[in-house]
Order: structure tokens, then sequence, then C-alpha cells
């Protein structure tokens, strides 16, 4: 088993509540994610238990687990690919979430190849979408042979529209990381915490990365941080 460095967050999943409660189940997941990492220099900074049926694609736990990978930059790691789910729509939203996913059935995956991996389960329920857009695009070059005018300058400038789109992104991007880390800094600060700069310190000695993954909290963060939660 390869080794691996870093911080990772563990998923495990039980399809019954009896099966949660006895710990079936759970902990063949664990050694599994135990012999995947292998020792080496890593942290497990959390672990979420869902007791689902693996049709549903409800799951608060595993909403939970990504937030908390995303708070700490950190991968999910699961015991095996069906402990995610079979449903091709569900990975695709696992793909959204900005994750990196470790599979320890299929220790070579990760990364780009992982990501390429769950790609390749969400294409078979994007090949009838594309082959929609085939038939469309063939009806519309037909109507073009007609001579029927597609199309035109409807007053859209290509650059600025892209520029617009790019900032929507970074808005949504930031607003997801301070959604991520606000019950974070709501525990730090039931904790006695009240001012910037101490809860700035808190998070600190958590090892929560800052919004752009590297150098330490400060005051003026973490009052960002607060307004955009606001």
């Amino acid at each position: 088993m390869a080794q691996h460095n870093g911080k990772f967050v563990a998923y495990y999943r039980v399809s019954t509540g009896k099966q949660g409660k006895s710990g079936l189940g759970l902990e063949g997941q664990r050694e599994a994610v135990k012999a995947y990492l292998n020792g080496g220099d890593w942290q497990i900074v959390g672990e979420r238990v869902e007791i689902e049926s693996g049709k549903r694609s409800d799951r608060p736990k595993l909403d939970e687990a990504l937030a908390l990978a995303r708070l700490h930059r950190a991968a999910l790691i699961v015991s095996k690919v069906d402990r995610l789910t079979r449903s091709v729509a569900f990975l695709s939203r696992l793909l959204e979430a900005g994750v990196d996913v470790r599979f320890a059935d299929l220790p070579e995956i990760e990364g780009c190849t992982g990501r390429f991996m769950l790609q390749q389960m969400v294409s078979v329920a994007e090949l009838e979408a594309g082959m929609i857009s085939t038939r469309t695009k063939a009806a519309l070059a037909a109507a073009k042979r007609r001579g029927k005018k597609l199309g035109g300058n409807r007053g859209v400038v290509p650059g600025a529209k892209m520029r617009k789109a790019s900032a929507a992104a970074l808005r949504a991007r930031t607003a997801a990381r301070a959604a991520d880390i606000a019950p974070t800094i709501k525990a730090i600060q039931e904790a006695g915490a009240t001012s910037l700069r101490a809860i700035a310190e808190a998070l600190n000695q958590q090892g929560i990365p800052t919004a752009r993954g590297s150098g330490t909290w400060s005051a003026v963060q973490v009052a960002r941080v607060l307004e955009r939660i606001a």
C-alpha cells in the first residue's frame, strides 16, 4: 500500500440502524482505511458515520464530511467506491463539491486520476445529453442551409460576459468557504473567544487553513469571514 501525506476526513456508511449500533461493517471500513494510509505523515482530522440506504442521495453526514474536508483542505477517504453511491447523479454532485476523494479499495486512484475515474462514471449520464446536443446542432445546420438566419449580435460583449461569470464564481467560492468555517468560529466564540484576534489565534491553533490555504489567520481575515456569514 502506498503512503500518503496530509489530512484526511473519513466517511463511513452502514445501511441500517441495527448495523450502525452493532458496529458490524463499520470496523471493517475503519480497518480498510487504516490499511490504505499504512503509516506515514498523515492525520485524520475527523470522521462521519452515515446510517442510510445507498439509494438515497440526501446524506447529511456526507455533507458534513465534505464541509469538514473543505475546512481543513483535506481529502475525503472512504473504504469502498460503493460506500459512496452507485448513483451517477450523486457522483456528479460529489465532483462539484471541490474535494479530493480517495478510495481504500482503489489505492491507485487519487488526485487527477481519481477525478478522471469519477468523471467516467458520470459520463454515462451525460451521454444522452450529448446525443440531444448533436441532434440539435444538426437541425440548426439544416435550417441554416435552407437560408434561415440564426444567431446574431444581441449586444452581448463576450469578454464582459466571461469576466462577469468569473466574478460570480469567485463570490460563490468565497461564500461557500465562509459557510464551511462558520460552525467552527461559532464554537470558538461559545468557548469564550470574543475578539477578532482571539478567534484568529484559535483558528491557527486548530490548524484551520485560511481561505487561500496558506499563511496564518489575522483579525482582518476573521472580520471578513464574519461579514460574509452575516
